[in-house]
């Protein structure tokens, strides 16, 4: 068993390149740049909802309602991907 898990960010080790279509280091330079872009806005995004909340209660109520609804979408493209695979 390895000690990286599935979804861990950052990247530390390397990906096999060989079995991807070849890119230049720039292009996969951007890539990560982009992933981790969307990653940090939709974190922000949540925060700045979280800190909108009045009071300490109602912030980890909403907490756990964007747990349910990002749990409840994990579902559902999985259901979808299993279907389509």
């Amino acid at each position: 068993m390895t000690e990286h898990r599935p979804g861990r960010w950052p990247v530390d080790g390397p990906v096999d390149l060989d079995a991807l279509t070849p890119k230049t280091d720039d292009e996969l330079y951007m890539q990560r740049a982009a992933e981790k872009a969307l990653h940090e806005l939709v974190l922000d995004s949540i925060r700045h909802d979280l800190a909108q909340q009045p009071s300490p209660l109602t912030v980890l109520t909403a907490a756990r309602n964007w747990c349910t609804r990002i749990t409840a979408a994990a579902e559902d493209i999985a259901q979808a991907k299993r279907k389509a695979a």
